[in-house]
């Protein structure tokens, strides 16, 4: 259930199962000059991120909480490690996710796909098209963007969250079909990040099997 909730937040998971007929497209909320002014700032900004390490708290609204390391190149890269005793990894090749459950000693491989999930990972990242935004709140220092499928608006929602003046993403949040929110807030982050060649290639550890 944790890598469950946590390829969810990284977007690395389909969040959205697409019905046989989708939800029209709630209207389009009637955004300021200023409110335009910031999306495209933001979109911007978002484009301008290829490299990013950073520490990660992810707590969700049943008040479980996760500590780990998120490394993420974009277009399409990113590696998860749990904090220790944990020894679960995720890796985003580019095309394929890799999850390692060390309880189980076994690997699973889910193809990434599209969907407003892997917003972060886009290149380019766009404010429009597949994603609608429904919702621009400005609050001192900090900016929220609240986005949705185009074509399923009602399947759940991503918001992401800026320390504004310089820009910077600090956290994101996402909420389910059903309401279930959890939220992903980084620390310590890295823009502009060296990774070693092999941080997204994924290589099963190497174990001792019991007799």
């Amino acid at each position: 259930m944790k890598k469950l909730l946590l390829l969810i937040l990284l977007g690395l998971f389909p969040l959205f199962a697409a019905p046989c007929v989708y939800a029209a497209v709630p209207a389009h909320p009637s955004f300021s000059a200023q409110d335009k002014k910031d999306l495209s700032r933001i979109a911007d900004y978002l484009n301008g991120l290829k490299n990013i390490s950073a520490d990660f708290l992810q707590v969700d609204d049943a008040g479980g909480i996760l500590h780990g390391e998120i490394a993420i190149s974009r277009p399409g890269k990113m590696r998860v490690d749990y904090n220790p005793p944990d020894k679960d990894f995720i890796i985003a090749d580019g095309s394929i996710v890799h999850i390692w459950d060390d309880s189980l000693k076994a690997q699973t491989n889910v193809d990434q796909g599209t969907s407003l999930a892997e917003f972060i990972l886009r290149d380019p990242i766009k404010m429009s098209g597949d994603v609608t935004v429904t919702k621009i709140q400005h609050s001192p220092a900090k900016i929220e963007v609240t986005l949705v499928q185009t074509n399923d608006p009602d399947a759940g929602s991503l918001t992401l969250v800026f320390e504004d003046n310089p820009l910077k993403l600090r956290q994101w949040k996402v909420v389910d079909a059903e309401g279930r929110s959890t939220a992903v807030s980084l620390e310590n982050m890295s823009e502009g990040a060296v990774f070693p060649a092999t941080t997204f290639i994924f290589t099963p550890p190497n174990f001792e099997k019991n007799p």
